[in-house]
């Protein structure tokens, strides 16, 4: 019986909703682990994870049974319930709306890993939103500055 077979390696970024430091650093480790389930509930593999106060980048192994806008969805929904219902911040949290997904080859894996676990040590030398417009005009994607996260600046 014929299998498919393939190789999809996709990096997930988005933000909190208003950009503001929610993720408290003694839950993320908590938050990562939380992330990581619902990753492998939609049988994807989960290859690094980093959650910053105001943004988070995910690797993962995507199987190609699952559309990237699915598992974002279910990401965001999973992760934002799993915050509000832990009461960790005042008030209702939220993840802004859209994400950027961005691909790589086998060969870019071991880069990318080191990249998203050294998000704090980056982002002494750029903001977020550096950082973002950076993978949109490294990967070549068109946008519209109206449409992108919404920015502290």
């Amino acid at each position: 019986m014929p299998n498919t077979y393939s190789q999809i390696y996709i990096q997930i970024v988005f933000a909190v909703k208003g950009r503001p430091n929610l993720i408290p650093k003694k839950h993320r480790e908590e938050l990562h682990k939380y992330i990581t389930g619902i990753v492998q509930k939609r049988e994807q593999k989960m290859l690094s994870i980093f959650c910053m106060p105001d943004h988070v980048h995910i690797l993962v192994g995507l199987e190609p049974s699952i559309a990237i806008s699915d598992l974002a969805r279910d990401i965001k929904a999973g992760s934002s319930k799993f915050i509000n219902d832990n009461g960790w911040i005042k008030g209702k949290f939220n993840w802004q709306e859209g994400f950027g997904a961005f691909s790589y080859s086998r060969s870019q894996i071991d880069s990318v890993i080191k990249y998203i676990l050294n998000q704090e040590e980056h982002h002494k030398k750029k903001t977020f939103k550096e950082e973002y417009i950076d993978f949109l005009k490294k990967f070549e994607v068109e946008y519209d500055e109206r449409y992108l996260f919404e920015w502290i600046e």
